[in-house]
């Protein structure tokens, strides 16, 4: 059993990630596909990368990092989608951790959507 200092430690922590699942019409919104295909194909860890890296980048109060069932294009997993508003849904795929970084560096912060990794 953890002590209660470990676990208001704990808690302190993740209410900061639960913070990113805030939303209203002016928020960017990042999905990972987490059904059965996706967790299969290394989902988990690149949804970490990506609450992990806007926590890191302070856009907790711009970006949303969400997961949902099957996106649909199982042979391309882990898919992320990201939607911004005002402006044409990306779909990325064959996703990594790594990969999850380069995408907030460069479409999150910079607005730049790396195009090698979408879904053509």
């Amino acid at each position: 059993m953890k002590s209660l200092e470990e676990l208001k430690a704990i808690r302190e922590k993740m209410q900061g990630q639960v913070g990113l699942r805030k939303e209203d019409e002016t928020t960017t919104r990042v999905v990972v596909g987490m059904a059965t295909c996706g967790i299969a194909s290394g989902a988990r860890p690149v949804l970490n990368a990506f609450v992990e890296g806007v926590a890191a980048k302070g856009l907790n109060d711009k970006v949303v990092v969400t997961q949902t069932g099957c996106i649909g294009l199982c042979q391309y997993e882990p898919i992320v989608e990201i939607m911004e508003p005002g402006k044409e849904k990306v779909t990325y795929i064959k996703m990594t951790p790594e990969k999850a970084v380069e995408v907030i560096d460069k479409h999150l912060v910079r607005g730049q959507i790396v195009a090698e990794y979408t879904f053509k």
